[in-house]
């Protein structure tokens, strides 16, 4: 009844026992999972995981952490994979993609030249996209709205009440995961509760970003626990708590939401929507 709309099911976290995870989250009712790549290299990894498993779907695009050593044949390489699955149902945008500026040493005008390309590439074939927006939220609306791409999810999403207007005016969908279990995440708890109900999407960013039931601060900064996709299920009851509003309801907007920011979702309601 759940839908995971950003999880990196493919990562290297989840080797030794990739299937059991996923079944562990349907097990947990997690019934639908999207699987962003972040490089051209994991194409066909997070490809052959969507059709693997008939909970999973996939989207294709350039991290921008990935983009160090990132260029025109990456973005070629793209379009040309994009065109060639476009009537593929389980392909349902283009992701990850975006800016970020807390990670030092990565070039702004190089991360902003391969997102801007790819969001003409979202535009050329009519995907909506998976953004990444840490510290870099208004940068990532600047080149949304001058390209003209208005469908689609900020992933993690940690800005500001005006920053998540401008976003939600612009049609987009914003993603809450893990952060939001921390009683410490003002803000973010203040957004997930406040924001119009029709804005907010559930995610994980397994392997990362794990819920506050899987930390555990003895273990200090060295410490990260492995989050799965089976937690969007906890994070939906933090939730629906922040909302006054009962589970159930709460995941059949959360399936109309996932929806309306990823169309081809609804291709797969037979096994994704709620029941």
């Amino acid at each position: 009844m759940w839908i995971d709309t950003h999880c990196h099911l493919d990562a290297s976290e989840f080797d030794a026992d990739r299937d059991a995870v996923t079944a562990a989250a349907v097990a947990a009712g997690v019934t639908g999972i999207v699987l962003p790549a972040v490089a051209v290299s994991n194409f066909g990894a997070v490809r052959a995981l969507a059709h693997g498993n008939r909970h999973c779907v996939y989207a294709l695009g350039i991290h921008p952490l990935c983009t160090p050593g990132a260029g025109q044949a990456d973005l070629d390489a793209l379009r040309q994979q994009v065109a060639a699955s476009i009537d593929d149902p389980r392909l349902v945008a283009i992701g990850e993609i975006g800016l970020d500026f807390f990670v030092p040493g990565l070039d702004a005008a190089h991360q902003t030249w391969l997102y801007t390309e790819q969001l003409k590439i979202a535009r050329e074939f009519d995907l909506p996209v998976l953004l990444h927006v840490r510290k870099s939220q208004d940068q990532v609306y600047a080149q949304l709205r001058r390209v003209g791409v208005r469908q689609g999810i900020a992933h993690a999403f940690n800005g500001s009440n005006e920053q998540a207007r401008r976003y939600v005016e612009h049609g987009m969908k914003l993603g809450f995961g893990g952060n939001v279990t921390f009683s410490r995440a003002k803000q973010i708890r203040r957004l997930a509760a406040g924001l119009p109900i029709e804005a907010i999407v559930l995610e994980t960013d397994a392997p990362d970003i794990a819920p506050a039931w899987l930390s555990d601060d003895q273990f200090g900064e060295q410490h990260k626990a492995r989050n799965t996709p089976g937690e969007v299920a906890g994070v939906a009851r933090v939730m629906a708590g922040l909302r006054g509003i009962g589970e159930r309801e709460l995941a059949d907007l959360m399936w109309r939401n996932a929806v309306a920011a990823l169309p081809r979702l609804g291709t797969f309601a037979d096994i994704m929507a709620p029941r």
